[in-house]
């Protein structure tokens, strides 16, 4: 399927977790998350976030992680295809074939950006059916509006006006930022930023963020200490490192094992 057409992939499957793992990371920030996935070393500590102006609009909402829901976006010019304005219903039944919850991933084609990718509308509808948030590389508009409804939106910058706006690709692998997100992928996000987990190991991700946060916790205990010293903290990173590196073996390990 190539991205940029009107194609679309109803029987897609995706790799699923266990709703108690989504529970357990969304009381985790992303970069914790972010720290985690890079004890199992299957990809470069640079790869799998975006970067650059993605941000989030409600930096003070709590995290939210979901599976990925894409399309692509334009809105810099009319189209002569009068169904092209149809597809956000089409776009919200195809992400049923999928669990909640759901975070839509939209990459605006326009560069630059021309018009709001989302607003207060399309934040309720795609609410209402399943979705977290919505990640844009576009634009975001109403956002005061917005806020009231206690959803969380990740865009590059804020427009008030939409163009001409429409889906065009539907569940095809979108690329925010330099970053290839497909259908399907688990997301993770935040007011540090956008994430994503890799479904293979999500489950163990979940499970060693409390062990990841009493290691790093025992640093700040010592820093809050009164008599703490240059060399007290130098010990306290040097210990917390050995039991860093017994973690990330214990997961690489179970890895392979899996």
């Amino acid at each position: 399927m190539t991205q940029g057409s009107n194609e679309t992939n109803a029987s897609m499957t995706v790799k699923t977790v266990p709703d108690s793992s989504f529970e357990t990371l969304r009381n985790y920030d992303s970069a914790t998350v972010a720290n985690v996935i890079e004890l199992f070393q299957i990809r470069p500590s640079t790869f799998g976030y975006l970067r650059g102006d993605i941000r989030a609009i409600y930096p003070d909402l709590p995290p939210v992680v979901g599976y990925a829901t894409t399309a692509t976006f334009r809105s810099n010019f009319p189209t002569d295809d009068p169904s092209a304005y149809l597809r956000v219903p089409e776009h919200l039944n195809l992400m049923q074939a999928f669990p909640e919850p759901r975070i839509a991933v939209i990459q605006d084609l326009d560069d630059p950006t021309a018009g709001a990718t989302l607003g207060e509308v399309m934040c309720r509808v795609y609410k209402r059916f399943g979705c977290a948030a919505i990640v844009t590389s576009g634009a975001a508009r109403d956002i005061l509006a917005v806020r009231d409804l206690n959803f969380a939106v990740f865009a590059s910058s804020v427009i008030v006006g939409h163009g001409y706006p429409r889906l065009e690709s539907l569940h095809v692998p979108v690329c925010l930022n330099g970053v290839t997100i497909n259908p399907g992928d688990i997301i993770h996000a935040d007011a540090n930023g956008v994430l994503v987990i890799p479904n293979d190991i999500a489950e163990q991700v979940a499970d060693a963020c409390e062990e990841f946060i009493g290691i790093e916790k025992k640093i700040m205990q010592y820093l809050e200490r009164t008599d703490a010293t240059i060399e007290g903290y130098l010990e306290s990173e040097e210990v917390a490192t050995k039991e860093f590196d017994d973690l990330a073996a214990r997961l690489r390990r179970g890895m392979k094992k899996a």
